[in-house]
């Protein structure tokens, strides 16, 4: 399963939360705002990310924005 690799890939992007005003699910004991994130992976909706758990979590893309690396 492809996903089980997932932590010790390369990371794709890096993405920060812009909020965790989530309407069904509970995202603020495991995402932080203003906090940067490693993508691992995603799709047309999610992010697969490292969460502050230090496992990989899947959530909307709307919690967040691209980070320019350049910008740092």
């Amino acid at each position: 399963m492809l996903h089980n690799v997932w932590a010790d890939k390369e990371s794709v992007k890096l993405v920060k939360c812009t909020h965790t005003n989530a309407e069904k699910f509970l995202v603020n004991n495991v995402l932080t705002e203003g906090k940067t994130y490693e993508v691992k992976n995603e799709t047309e909706e999610f992010y697969f990310i490292v969460d502050n758990t230090g496992k990989i979590g899947g959530f909307y893309k709307d919690y967040f924005e691209e980070v320019n690396e350049n910008k740092k």
